[in-house]
């Protein structure tokens, strides 16, 4: 017989509170064309993208982490201190280690919670979310902080002009805490690294240090490109408007839940063509409020869940207590779906 005391949590989990944060400065399309042969037409043709958010030198991953992080603990109505883990996931931090996350947690007055960093790209979310919940029902945290949070400018190559126009800047953070009824879903994730040439980086950060820039990338003036990130977007979006479509219809089965009994869809926010094409593949009924939040946020991979959360709750287009489907698709290739009642 094992001597090791079981853990005991709570039942069950649930989001508690949301918030984001965009940085100040609004980068419409006509920006993007100043390095790309391009026209604004096109680019809300293919992608739905009108205007994104890029950060300043002082919105930081941290700072913007700290200022959504801020309104989620404000909105779950708790106090910073019983924050018991803090998961940040993000592709955009650029020191090694420390973890960002343990910044965020001291800086926002949690009292020596657990803190660490996932790179699950634009699945980010989806994969914080399930750890949380995780911790929550084995009774190793009564809170758990998950942010998403991206400064994508600064892997954005201007002159690509497969990618240049949609990546934007932002942070959101929810509050997962405590309950006594379901309100997060079984997680349906995986993830196919056969695919994962089709989102990389262009070039791995040791190739600077090795000091060859014969084969690195150049600018139009001859310099030597810092990474950035580039797509196959032909074969990215096969895979997300018929695979991920499945995934979402595996997260709706394992909640028990019919696309009748949804209120809301929230799904990565990458394209509008692929939103659109998932929302008739899944058959949903005309009542499900769908986010299209790329329209003026772009695509902030990690962050982009639960920015569009907050905002349909800010607007009135959500409501609290309202069924939602989330699943967020991206670089790996990686995936996370679940159901959760919103907060």
């Amino acid at each position: 017989m094992s001597k090791i005391k079981p853990s005991k949590g709570a039942p069950y989990a649930r989001i508690l509170g949301v918030g984001g944060y965009r940085p100040t400065r609004v980068v419409p399309n006509e920006v993007i064309l100043e390095t790309i042969d391009s026209s604004d037409e096109w680019i809300r043709s293919r992608s739905g993208i009108e205007t994104r958010h890029w950060a300043s030198p002082e919105e930081t991953v941290a700072a913007m982490s700290i200022e959504a992080s801020g309104k989620a603990i404000a909105d779950a109505g708790i106090d910073a201190s019983r924050i018991g883990a803090v998961v940040v996931s993000t592709v955009s931090h650029f020191s090694q280690t420390p973890a960002v996350a343990t910044e965020i947690a001291d800086k926002l007055g949690t009292d020596k919670a657990a803190a660490f960093d996932i790179s699950a790209g634009c699945a980010g979310f989806g994969y914080g979310l399930t750890l949380a919940k995780g911790m929550i029902v084995e009774g190793s945290a009564e809170y758990v902080l998950v942010i998403g949070v991206e400064r994508l400018s600064d892997l954005t190559d201007l002159e690509d002009r497969a990618t240049a126009f949609l990546f934007g800047d932002g942070a959101g953070a929810v509050v997962v805490g405590p309950s006594q009824e379901p309100a997060i879903g079984p997680t349906v994730w995986g993830s196919e690294g056969d695919k994962s040439e089709t989102i990389k980086q262009t070039v791995s950060w040791d190739r600077f240090r090795i000091g060859d820039v014969s084969e690195l990338p150049l600018d139009s003036e001859g310099n030597v490109k810092f990474p950035a990130i580039t797509q196959e977007g032909q074969a990215v979006f096969r895979w997300a408007v018929f695979e991920m479509a499945k995934v979402a219809q595996q997260a709706l089965d394992a909640a028990g839940i019919s696309p009748d009994d949804l209120d809301v869809f929230i799904p990565h926010q990458a394209n509008v063509r692929i939103i659109d094409s998932m929302v008739k593949t899944l058959k949903l009924p005309e009542h499900v409020m769908v986010a299209r939040d790329i329209r003026t946020t772009g695509n902030t991979s990690a962050a982009s869940i639960p920015l569009a959360m907050e905002r349909l709750l800010a607007t009135g287009e959500a409501k609290s207590g309202d069924t939602a489907l989330v699943i967020g698709f991206g670089a790996g290739l990686v995936y996370a779906a679940t159901v959760v009642t919103l907060p």
